[in-house]
């Protein structure tokens, strides 16, 4: 059986929590993000054409946190694999351009493209 890895696995140090950015409370994890739309992983199901108010807190390397505020539209949500979980899919309005500046950060770390070496 083969056991060696070859490709390195990078684990993160915790989950990137959503806030609803009226209350400031959190409402579940981003499970995943495109330039259009993410995944929020809640523990309550969420209603399929409503409209929420969505804050991610993104850690800075200052120790600082980066706010993003998004409004987004439902547009599925079903149980997820994990037993009182619930996935749920969002259409961004009006993304700001830190949101994409987080989408393109996510992207290329999670692609496992080496960088072209500086000159």
């Amino acid at each position: 059986m083969f056991t060696d890895r070859r490709i390195e696995r990078h684990q993160l140090p915790y989950f990137l929590k959503v806030f609803n950015s009226i209350t400031d409370k959190p409402i579940g994890y981003l499970g995943n993000v495109s330039e259009d739309g993410l995944m929020l992983i809640s523990q309550l199901p969420m209603m399929i054409g409503a409209d929420f108010d969505l804050r991610l807190k993104i850690p800075a390397s200052d120790g600082c946190q980066q706010v993003i505020d998004l409004r987004a539209c439902c547009l599925w949500c079903h149980e997820d694999a994990t037993p009182r979980h619930y996935d749920a899919g969002f259409s961004l309005q009006q993304a700001p351009p830190e949101y994409a500046q987080l989408v393109g950060a996510l992207k290329q770390y999670f692609s496992f493209q080496t960088l072209p070496a500086s000159a």
